[in-house]
């Protein structure tokens, strides 16, 4: 059979959500060919795949999946000297006019996001993005609202990571746990406190419980939301070459400029996986080379051989989750018989006026998929924006723990 060795890099990093725990990493085609790790030295722009970022910061701070941006042509003062900015989308010339924050990032819109950017402000976001550890200390430029800074495939598995576990602030790791030559443990990843813990002296007691002292990065809540709408992206956005694999998958395709860089990065309940392609000094693949055509099926591969022989669960929504039947595309309250209705979570307090709860979370169970039928709706609830939802960020820890 003939061989040819590629001239496109890339890399792969599989990781425990929940721990930080690197389970698979793929740095090159070869190590014999080329020792530079891709996964973890190269620093590449990731695009549209830091996206989900900038929404997970306007959901942490009172927007809803229902939100509405204007999609529309913009442009943007540099400073002086400098001609004005003006983004488009990956489709040039189109625009959706107001949209929610679920359809700017299932469709990936670039005009969206940079108004959402400038709304917010990008100080916020560059503290959210050191939070998640993507960034250390991003430009506050509205350029990098895009994905135009530079970072590492490992940084970026590890900020979805903790979308994914709830919020909690996670660390990759290597090494689980470093002993001495007498079987003495004096290093552990694990940083959960178990004081009570003492094997040699059990004597029949109640097993201790572990305390969690981890950081809370954001909301749990916020992160479910986030988790739900990149399902979205998956069902029917940028990444549907995913469905395949039939069971709840969440993540986020990137491309950047004249597609030098593709990617897609994403997680099952229990698994957080990424990929990147792109030639090591940068330049353009070729048209239309983009991170749902090129990175998502390297993830859908993967998946289906590493999940093969594990069964699909769905994520696990927090306690007082509340989810709604809604219009897909206007998040509005959908009515009966709507065919693109899909069940979108909020927040307590936050769920669109008129709206019925299709089902309220009580002590984090199971969350059916959004695009499933939902139960039938009890009576209506309240409606009104909720106070404090701005806690994430004043208190600097998030709002349930």
């Amino acid at each position: 059979s003939l061989q040819q060795v590629p001239e496109i890099g890339g890399a792969l990093v599989a990781m425990d959500p929940h721990s930080g725990r690197v389970l698979a990493i793929a740095g090159g085609f070869s190590f014999a060919q080329s020792q530079f790790d891709r996964a973890t030295q190269a620093r590449r722009q990731p695009g549209s795949s830091f996206k989900p970022l900038i929404y997970t910061v306007a959901l942490d701070n009172g927007y809803t999946p229902s939100s509405v941006i204007v999609d529309g042509p913009i442009c943007l003062e540099q400073g002086a000297g400098m001609p004005k900015w003006c983004p488009k989308n990956y489709d040039a010339g189109s625009a959706a006019g107001p949209s929610t924050l679920r359809f700017g990032i299932e469709k990936s819109r670039n005009l969206m996001t940079v108004r959402l950017a400038r709304d917010m402000g990008m100080p916020i976001i560059a503290e959210y993005s050191r939070r998640f550890g993507v960034y250390d200390n991003l430009m506050p430029a509205l350029s990098m609202a895009l994905g135009a800074g530079e970072t590492t495939l490992l940084r970026m598995v590890t900020g979805y990571s903790m979308l994914c576990n709830g919020g909690k602030q996670v660390k990759a790791t290597f090494i689980d746990r470093i002993q001495d030559r007498y079987g003495r443990t004096v290093w552990r990843h694990d940083g959960r406190d178990c004081s009570t813990c003492a094997a040699r002296e059990w004597a029949g007691q109640q097993e201790p419980e572990l305390v969690d002292n981890r950081a809370q990065v954001i909301d749990a809540m916020s992160a479910f939301q986030m988790t739900s709408i990149m399902e979205g992206v998956v069902q029917s956005g940028t990444a549907q070459r995913l469905k395949v694999l039939k069971r709840p998958i969440a993540g986020k395709t990137g491309t950047t400029n004249d597609y030098k860089d593709a990617w897609f990065v994403g997680y099952t309940p229990d698994l957080a996986v990424g990929v990147y392609i792109g030639y090591d000094q940068p330049v353009s693949m070729g048209h239309g080379e983009t991170g749902g055509s090129l990175a998502a099926p390297v993830v859908r591969d993967f998946l289906m051989e590493a999940l093969k022989d594990v069964p699909a669960v769905p994520f696990r929504a927090p306690a007082g989750m509340k989810l709604v039947r809604v219009n897909h595309k206007s998040g509005q309250p959908a009515g009966a018989g709507d065919k693109t209705a899909i069940v979108e979570a909020f927040k307590p307090g936050q769920e669109p006026a008129g709206s019925a709860v299709a089902e309220d979370i009580e002590g984090g169970e199971v969350a059916e998929d959004g695009y499933a039928p939902p139960p039938p709706p009890p009576p209506p609830l309240g409606q009104g924006p909720g106070p404090g939802n701005d806690r994430a960020l004043t208190s600097g820890t998030g709002g349930l723990y």
